[in-house]
């Protein structure tokens, strides 16, 4: 594998730093409020203005036709500045790839550009209560109608990020209760100002407003809003899962970052029988850089992508890096670190990592029954 970047991608990082260093604004309120989410979306369409919010995308849909390793590079410029969260991530980096695979091109034209411009906000309709990791359990149903061309939505959506504040829903319904679990969903795209549509926002445990219900009473949704074939929503929603839990959501650049700012905590705060902890934990984040390198080589050489499995092994070696990194830092910091700040926060969402996506749990049964070819029982 070659390390090194061509002339046009260190070019292409300089200009990236350049905008970054001088646009990035610092002291933004949680993404997962109300009023911080409107103050990251005045940032998201910054990003777009510039055609930095989706920068492999083509041109026509507002990005700037990059390869993916120009991608990676801006993401590792994008953490190394400090920048904040994505709260524009649900649908620039879950969705999108689903619609680039699946989407007609009407529904990638009417949806794209609004999306990277952040006009369109999207969040994930996955769990239900009773159908948390087990995603072939959902209940939520579309029911035929001939006479509109297209499907009655009932159901309830639970655990759904930032949906008090998005427009759109993209999620998983069933559409023939007669077939098996893995079989008979469908995937559709639904506006959340639908008639029919109940969305209600509750607090998480530190108080930020970052999940919803969402309660779907007989909603309309034309046929031009499935995406990919009926019936068949469980591979579209494989794609999208391999998304989450691949490099798409938690590029690398994300954890060296992490792992820089925990080296410094380390001199500020030298602690020497937690030495070992801490450059391990940014052997790791590199290691996890030379894995994606690995990854995206292979897409850049034509070859296939890999197993949907290898997603999932990708999925437990950062979130459960995520964890050991901040619980060095948190370490480090002693009783100072139960104290808000930067670090206790990440420290909170880390624990979630194990558990949104897919359980690390479900995660190691894919690993071991499609990887390593163990029996299922």
């Amino acid at each position: 594998m070659d390390l090194s970047w061509s002339e046009p991608e260190e070019a292409f990082r300089a200009e990236a730093r350049g905008w970054l260093e001088a646009n990035v604004p610092h002291g933004l309120p949680s993404g997962d409020t109300r009023a911080g989410f409107a103050a990251h979306l005045a940032w998201e369409r910054a990003l777009f203005a510039a055609r930095w919010s989706a920068v492999s995308w083509p041109r026509e849909y507002g990005g700037r036709a990059a390869t993916l390793w120009e991608w990676l590079i801006f993401e590792e410029e994008y953490y190394r500045a400090g920048a904040p969260q994505r709260v524009t991530q649900n649908g620039i980096f879950l969705l999108a790839p689903a619609l680039f695979e699946f989407g007609t091109p009407e529904q990638r034209d009417r949806y794209l550009f609004r999306m990277a411009a952040a006009r369109d906000l999207w969040c994930q309709g996955w769990s239900e209560p009773g159908a948390g990791s087990d995603l072939a359990a959902i209940r939520s149903a579309a029911v035929r109608d001939e006479a509109r061309g297209g499907w009655l939505l009932s159901g309830q959506k639970t655990w759904t990020t930032r949906a008090a504040f998005c427009t759109h829903l993209f999620g998983l319904f069933r559409t023939d209760p007669a077939a098996e679990r893995h079989r008979g969903l469908t995937y559709f795209l639904v506006p959340l100002n639908a008639p029919g549509v109940t969305v209600r926002g509750f607090p998480r445990l530190d108080g930020d407003e970052g999940f919803a219900d969402v309660f779907f009473d007989d909603v309309f949704v034309s046929d031009d809003d499935v995406l990919g074939a009926v019936n068949q929503g469980w591979q579209v929603a494989m794609a999208t899962t391999g998304s989450e839990r691949g490099l798409t959501l938690r590029s690398p650049g994300r954890f060296l970052a992490s792992a820089d700012r925990l080296l410094d905590l380390y001199r500020e705060r030298p602690a020497p029988a937690l030495l070992d902890r801490v450059v391990q934990s940014w052997i790791e984040a590199h290691a996890y850089q030379m894995f994606t390198l690995q990854q995206v080589t292979r897409i850049a050489d034509g070859k296939p992508s890999g197993a949907s499995a290898e997603s999932s092994l990708n999925k437990l070696f950062w979130s459960e890096l995520d964890v050991r990194l901040h619980e060095t830092a948190m370490a480090l910091l002693g009783p100072e670190g139960e104290l808000d700040g930067p670090w206790a926060r990440g420290f909170l969402f880390s624990l979630a990592g194990p558990i949104y996506a897919g359980t690390n749990e479900v995660q190691r049964n894919v690993v071991a029954e499609r990887l390593l070819g163990l029996p299922r029982r």
